[in-house]
């Protein structure tokens, strides 16, 4: 899924819970690309997304709403269908569509690179924050990076990376560093940040199943055939990838700044890649590791790096 933007915490959580979310999105969020390579071996890439949310969703507004959150109202629901479309359905259901294409490795490494969307979203916001040079050194230094990756190729001049699988993470990545934003600045918010977080996940799971049949992945999809590895890799990432990762991640927007958040990107890839290597055999050329290793670095140094206040409006940035 992250920027120097940092807002004061009213009511500050308590650390074992912030630390136990931070581990939760360090280390459960880089098994989540080999869980969905293989969860989609057998079962179509937005209807396994969907469903996954569509279940982890409902389970957590029904435990929210019988501990006594309110019912939401329209406004509520439409904020939750707009943040999940941007995190749930373009972001996270982009990742599980390209990955037919596109080694876990690889998509893991270009998903490293949304803090610098993150970054260029929030500074280019009204009343945005600019990032000092270091910053966008860091940004230029990133997408260079991402572009290496985009266009590398193996010996025999045969690119590593699927263009449209590619190009469909970089438009996820843009749509998650937008819906990640737009959750954190919004006035708009549920009774409770967890109930919400279920909002969020029940109406994007429900925009990828639509979006799935849409790309017809109904017609040949025939549940007799998942295989006990994807079945299996689905209730992985229902229960844990998206109830205890994606909870976790959504709370931490709320009490923890975006630039802290978006460290979850130094750890993610790197796991990604082990486990890709080790499970699924997959090679990482060395110019794939010097281009992973250049957005690592970018990624770093914009979120370690202070930002200018905000001009005020109307003055060129």
């Amino acid at each position: 899924m992250n920027r120097p933007a940092s807002q004061s915490i009213t009511s500050p959580a308590p650390l074992a819970l912030v630390l136990a979310a931070y581990l939760a999105i360090y280390l459960i969020w880089g098994s989540t690309f080999l869980g969905m390579r293989l969860a989609i071996d057998s079962i179509p890439p937005f209807l396994m997304a969907g469903g996954r949310f569509i279940i982890a969703g409902i389970l957590l507004y029904t435990v929210m709403r019988f501990r006594g959150d309110a019912a939401p109202n329209r406004r509520q629901w439409i904020n939750a269908v707009i943040i999940g479309a941007l995190l749930v359905t373009a972001g996270n259901g982009g990742v599980c569509w390209a990955q037919q294409t596109v080694p876990t490795s690889i998509a893991a490494l270009i998903v490293a690179s949304v803090p610098l969307w993150i970054m260029l979203a929030d500074w280019w916001r009204p009343n945005g924050l600019r990032p000092a040079l270091t910053t966008v050194l860091g940004l230029i230094a990133g997408f260079v990076g991402v572009g290496m990756i985009v266009m590398s190729k193996d010996d025999q001049g045969a690119r590593l990376v699927d263009p449209l699988g590619a190009g469909v993470l970089l438009v996820g990545n843009m749509c998650w560093a937008l819906g990640s934003i737009y959750s954190r600045q919004t006035k708009i918010k549920a009774p409770s940040p967890l109930l919400g977080v279920g909002m969020q996940m029940i109406a994007g799971g429900v925009l990828d199943v639509l979006v799935g049949l849409v790309l017809g992945e109904g017609r040949d999809f025939h549940p007799g055939q998942i295989t006990a590895v994807s079945a299996w890799s689905f209730v992985y990432l229902t229960f844990v990838g998206s109830l205890v990762a994606y909870t976790a991640y959504v709370w931490l927007l709320t009490v923890s700044s975006t630039a802290k958040v978006s460290t979850y990107a130094y750890v993610n890839p790197v796991i990604a890649v082990v486990l890709g290597h080790v499970v699924l055999k997959e090679a990482l050329p060395h110019s794939l590791a010097l281009a992973g290793g250049l957005i690592l670095v970018a990624v770093i140094l914009i979120t370690r790096n202070p930002v200018k206040p905000p001009l005020p409006r109307g003055d060129s940035q």
